[in-house]
């Protein structure tokens, strides 16, 4: 399996108002039901529509990602280029999760406008999902792009050995550069808020303190925000029998991290109350023996894949059902390395902070802090 192509391949597109054309004209083909229910489900998400002052850069990407999952094209694009890093491994990686190529290329492509929620990270990058929600899409940095793809053979192995790793699916990794312009980076990765519907809160926990409350927003306000760590206090995870996987997976995963010398990176976590129909041993909940293992060794061999029930649905792998709840979980940012950048600024914070507890510490300490948060805060 290769891990990387030979350099990135450039897809020449069209003018991003030519590869939103589209998007008018598909929604002026939809049912009022239709456009009614779609509105329901993305209460709290911004269409970035023709105005925005990201509309330009998202059609960029949706022409030019529609181009570049294309087999053949009759009439190549033009007017800026798209590359394609690391294609090959990321197509294995689509294939291996059952995301058929059309599927992938109609989410992406210029068929609905992207969608925006508030971020409340701290960074510069720049957050989308895909029309149906499916897809997430964040602006990288330079120095964040070469460390994933350094580390891209490495987490391949790890999502084989360990099937139902918590690590978000990566699926693409792309440049942008309009003219002679400055190449922008960014990611395509599942989404771990998937599927969306009955969603209450979310939160982006990194086991710390420091920075970690976000203002919630007024009761009955329409606006999704991703919650903090201070902002969990008093709640807790009802996760039943299945508590015991997800103690041992974190375990896992944080250990690939932390020998890859990486921090700062998040668990997600969301709940939705569970139907009546989705409860119990008779419900949705299946152990997909033949998908879990394939392609791993035997599970009766030491070191095997942490295996769990799965629920029968869309995203399965980022789903784990407790009694009364589904929660939403999923490691993400997989990107910072704890370089002279990082040490500098843990030798500040330290100055800074001397009592409390903070993001930028060891890949080790990091690791622990981030599991010892998931064993208080579940049962």
């Amino acid at each position: 399996m290769a891990a990387s192509s030979p350099g990135p391949r450039e897809v020449l597109a069209p003018s991003p108002e030519a590869g939103c054309k589209a998007i008018n004209s598909s929604s002026g083909r939809r049912g009022l039901l239709w456009r009614l229910r779609d509105k329901q489900l993305r209460l709290g998400l911004f269409e970035i529509s023709p105005g925005h002052e990201l509309h330009r850069l998202t059609c960029m990407m949706q022409a030019g990602l529609w181009a570049a999952t294309q087999v053949s094209m009759d009439h190549p694009p033009r007017g800026f280029e798209l590359g394609t890093l690391a294609g090959p491994a990321f197509a294995w990686l689509r294939h291996s999760l059952g995301l058929a190529e059309e599927d992938y290329q109609a989410a992406l492509g210029p068929g609905g406008p992207y969608l925006q929620f508030l971020s409340t990270s701290k960074s510069n990058a720049s957050f989308f999902l895909s029309h149906d929600q499916r897809f997430f899409l964040k602006t990288q940095r330079r120095r964040e792009v070469r460390a994933l793809l350094a580390h891209l053979p490495r987490y391949l192995q790890h999502l084989q050995r360990h099937p139902h790793s918590l690590l978000a699916r990566l699926l693409g990794v792309h440049s942008l550069r309009v003219a002679r312009g400055k190449k922008k980076y960014f990611i395509i990765m599942q989404s771990v808020f998937y599927p969306a519907g009955r969603i209450a809160q979310r939160y982006d926990i990194k086991g710390c303190e420091v920075s970690r409350w976000v203002e919630p927003a007024p009761e009955g306000s329409p606006v999704v925000l991703v919650l903090k760590d201070l902002n969990f206090q008093g709640k807790t995870i009802d996760l039943g029998p299945q508590r015991s996987w997800l103690l041992r997976q974190m375990e896992l995963d944080t250990a690939f991290l932390r020998d890859l010398n990486l921090l700062d990176y998040s668990l997600l976590v969301a709940s939705q109350h569970l139907q009546e129909d989705e409860r119990g041993p008779g419900s949705s909940l299946v152990f997909r023996t033949a998908r879990s293992v394939q392609g791993v060794q035997s599970l009766d061999e030491p070191g095997a894949p942490n295996l769990r029930l799965l629920p029968g649905g869309p995203n399965a792998l980022h789903i784990v059902d407790g009694p009364e709840q589904r929660y939403f979980l999923g490691l993400v940012d997989l990107a910072t390395v704890y370089g002279l950048r990082k040490r500098l600024e843990h030798l500040w914070k330290t100055l800074r902070y001397p009592t409390r507890t903070f993001s930028t510490v060891s890949p080790a300490l990091y690791a622990r802090r981030l599991c010892q948060w998931v064993e208080a805060h579940t049962e």
